[in-house]
């Protein structure tokens, strides 16, 4: 399934909300992820954790950082479901 996302959103402590283009909606944990970043990208986010709430979604639209970070939202697809917080879509 190719879905993209349509709205994130920060909640703190690493946490985010995000929306899919199937109208599915995850609360995400991404702090393994962030702290895990490669190089300097990993340093920035354990280091000054207060850039993690500087992200963006970029054109794709990928849920993106400043510092070049990015999640694809297949990656944050496959994390909700192994994090169990996505909900379905309404009807």
């Amino acid at each position: 399934m190719i879905c993209y996302l349509t709205n994130a959103k920060y909640l703190g402590d690493y946490r985010f909300l995000v929306v899919f283009s199937t109208g599915e909606k995850a609360e995400l944990d991404l702090k393994k992820q962030l702290l895990s970043a490669p190089g300097v990208m990993g340093e920035l986010f354990k280091k000054k954790p207060s850039s993690v709430r500087d992200f963006y979604l970029d054109p794709w639209p990928t849920l993106a950082w400043k510092c070049g970070y990015d999640i694809a939202p297949e990656k944050l697809y496959e994390i909700a479901l192994s994090q169990k917080t996505h909900s379905k879509k309404k009807k």
